[in-house]
């Protein structure tokens, strides 16, 4: 492998180590504060935090021509999706919670197969989901089945904010529409943070650990993976990304002493297999089909 490409693996891990790190800090913060005030205090720090890293002010003299309705799926998508994912690592181990986020951006890709053998990737998905959950003690410490329907609700908010996201970049406004869609989520949860739990969200003490989450989870991962994204293309990005269950257990057992079951480490595995099994098989399709001209 050239050394750039090393190097850009190297980024990759890095920013999937980030934000999984982010993932354990938030869960912390749990001891003192509800996952929706940390949700919209992360999100609030993060809205700064692009708008900086993108300058996304140049963005504001074409709001008015921009098509508002994706570009509201869009943000409502992101903002679900973290109050969901953050609602469930308050009730499961962090790598239970990013295998089953996982199952939405896998099961948009499952949608697409199109051969027959490719199904042994559904099928490995579906196992997965399966051996996940501790039928016999569904409420035990390391399973709580409110806690796995906000994780797949979370997994199917990624899924829509994927399928928005590749409408809103026909608008060609780059990582503005990040910008855009993570200030419409704080802006719109903020109300409810501030019904819910007012104080916690004005106390300055808490500010300092949910500016750093916000770094964790957006400006070190964007940074890193902008600059990966320039050596790797994306079926390496995407097989990469497959390694996000197992970092999200390992930083759950270094930085939060959680301990999943074998099977249930048989079923993250089964899960990242499918998603590496998935992006190889539609990288052959795209090999094998004549090219024609289209927006990507």
């Amino acid at each position: 492998m050239p050394n750039t490409q090393l190097l850009a693996v190297v980024y990759m891990v890095l920013s999937m180590t980030s934000y999984q790190i982010s993932a354990s800090f938030a869960k912390q913060l749990f001891m003192v504060l509800d996952p929706i005030t940390v949700t919209i205090l992360r999100l609030c720090f993060a809205a700064v935090i692009v708008c900086v890293m993108f300058r996304s002010w140049n963005i504001i003299r074409r709001l008015r021509f921009l098509k508002w309705r994706d570009l509201l799926y869009y943000s409502a998508a992101l903002g679900v999706m973290n109050i969901l994912f953050y609602l469930s690592l308050g009730r499961l181990p962090q790598g239970i919670a990013v295998g089953l986020e996982f199952i939405g951006p896998l099961g948009l890709a499952l949608i697409s197969i199109q051969h027959r053998k490719d199904y042994a990737w559904v099928l490995l998905a579906i196992l997965g989901i399966i051996l996940m959950v501790p039928w016999g003690q569904a409420h035990s410490s390391n399973f709580d089945l409110i806690g796995a329907a906000c994780a797949l609700g979370a997994g199917l908010c990624w899924a829509l904010y994927i399928y928005f996201g590749q409408r809103v970049v026909q608008q060609n406004i780059g990582m503005h529409a990040l910008t855009i869609a993570i200030t419409l989520s704080a802006f719109c949860l903020l109300p409810i943070g501030l019904y819910n739990n007012a104080p916690a969200l004005i106390e300055t003490q808490y500010w300092g650990k949910a500016l750093a989450i916000a770094l964790l989870a957006t400006a070190i991962p964007y940074a890193l993976d902008l600059k990966a994204l320039q050596y790797l293309n994306k079926t390496t990005y995407g097989t990469l990304s497959s390694l996000s269950p197992a970092l999200a257990a390992l930083a759950g057992f270094l930085l939060l002493g959680e301990k999943i079951t074998l099977l249930q480490t048989v079923a993250l595995f089964c899960i990242m297999l499918a998603s590496v099994g998935v992006t190889l098989s539609e990288t052959r399709k795209k090999y094998k089909t004549p090219k024609i001209n289209k927006l990507n």
